[in-house]
């Protein structure tokens, strides 16, 4: 039977009998599973209101608030199931991603070092553990984290990756693309990793090379518009307007309008002398202020300077 067959015959059981208070569980799962998160928290709101203490309802209601993006919340009924169940291992961790993307790093990292204590193995918890430290900007302790989680297992792409990071941050460059190059061997379509190599060559001034893992890059992620950007500002400085202005125009094709890519749009056509061309991206950058990072005054005085 599939989930959605089993969510069907779960749904007529509570037709009959609302009371079922076992199905409802087993519904509330299913639908958190099958991405029904709406529907899910209903049903978990309704059974914590009943079973006021059973950490698993409100656990699974953590899980929900988390889906949804309500990390107040989440926080809240992750609290609730570890003073129904204090050791409940799961929850803390849960908690802990919960206080990282609410910025409470220091409860994040209390989370993580309490799972941690309990499970010196866990290379999830050592991950998450180093992303707070990134995400603080300790790059040495997120180094020696991602380190003994990539210790534990090798596969972890997103260890490799944010390694390589560091490393280019440091000014290792060579450190650096061994990491991202180590994440392509792992999953040869991360498009992140062909990005972030291409502008390492695009510094080390191997432009060639920067071109083609960018090309790469936006094939596998048509919506990488920082790919986009780099890719124009190189044919900009190659005096290679027709590329120039197409590598942004397909930007535009795939993302959608933004006010940043016409504004490039416009300083492409103001660097190879084109006036009429240049006004009209100005104005379409401002008809896209919305995404424009540009001050609008700003290009309203440049765009008036415009003879």
């Amino acid at each position: 039977m599939s989930k959605l067959d089993k969510i069907e015959e779960l749904q007529n059981l509570l037709k009959e009998d609302s009371q079922n208070f076992q199905a409802r569980r087993q519904l509330a799962v299913l639908l958190t599973d099958c991405g029904f998160n709406e529907e899910a928290l209903k049903n978990l709101v309704y059974l914590s209101r009943i079973f006021k203490d059973d950490s698993g309802v409100f656990y699974n209601l953590g899980i929900v608030y988390e889906k949804l993006k309500n990390f107040p919340k989440a926080k809240e009924s992750y609290l609730k199931a570890l003073e129904i169940e204090p050791e409940a291992t799961d929850a803390v961790y849960n908690l802990g991603l919960v206080c990282t993307e609410l910025k409470e790093y220091k409860n994040a990292i209390e989370c993580f070092e309490h799972v941690l204590a309990t499970d010196q193995t866990d290379s999830n918890s050592y991950f998450n553990l180093a992303l707070v430290y990134f995400k603080m900007h300790d790059y040495a302790q997120a180094l020696d984290l991602f380190q003994k989680t990539i210790d534990l297992n090798d596969e972890d792409i997103y260890a490799h990756f944010y390694i390589g990071n560091i490393l280019k941050e440091m000014g290792d460059s060579e450190g650096a693309q061994e990491k991202f190059n180590k994440v392509l061997s792992i999953s040869p379509e991360y498009s992140w990793a062909y990005y972030n190599l291409a502008v390492i060559d695009y510094e080390n001034g191997d432009i060639n090379s920067a071109l083609e893992k960018l090309n790469k890059t936006v094939e596998l992620n048509p919506y990488d518009v920082e790919a986009y950007k780099v890719m124009s500002k190189i044919y900009t400085l190659e005096g290679d307007r027709d590329n120039a202005e197409e590598i942004l125009l397909q930007a535009i094709d795939n993302y959608g309008e933004d006010g940043n890519l016409y504004y490039m749009l416009a300083k492409v056509a103001q660097r190879f002398e084109d006036t009429e061309s240049y006004k009209k991206y100005l104005n379409d950058a401002l008809r896209n202020h919305q995404t424009l990072s540009v001050p609008i005054t700003d290009v309203k005085i440049e765009l008036n300077k415009i003879k």
